[in-house]
């Protein structure tokens, strides 16, 4: 076979499932101080709290923008992993450039999260997101 050239890819988000996406995005803007760039209503066939939304940095500025879609049999992962447990998929890693980790782990209890029992490494904290998804702050 020839080669074939690769294309101009660029990622530009993540899609993470949630039983409750519009509420979840509210979480994620406050966290990082984004945008909720997209909130769309709940489905024919999904419950009051379904839909679609997304969060963006302000403006049109670079950053990740998070994608939260309804899903409607989620189940929070168990982390760290555990046999016959819910497996945490992806997280996302959310750096802490000033380098104050206390006040960011602060923050982000302030906003909802909760703070994970196990943290394996000095310079970083991980947490749960209100509806349970594992995320990490760094230093």
């Amino acid at each position: 076979m020839g080669e074939i050239a690769r294309p101009r890819l660029a990622a530009t988000s993540v899609t993470v499932g949630s039983p409750t996406p519009r509420e979840a995005a509210r979480f994620w803007a406050r966290l990082l101080g984004y945008r909720v760039a997209a909130d769309d209503p709940p489905g024919p066939d999904e419950p009051a709290e379904g839909g679609w939304a997304q969060v963006a940095p302000e403006g049109d500025g670079p950053g990740l923008r998070i994608n939260l879609e309804h899903e409607r049999a989620y189940r929070p992962p168990v982390w760290p992993a555990a046999p016959g447990e819910q497996v945490a998929t992806q997280h996302i890693d959310v750096h802490v450039p000033d380098g104050d980790l206390d006040a960011a782990v602060a923050w982000a209890l302030d906003c909802g999260a909760r703070l994970a029992g196990h943290q394996p490494q000095a310079d970083v904290r991980v947490l749960f997101s209100p509806d349970g998804h594992p995320f990490c702050l760094f230093l």
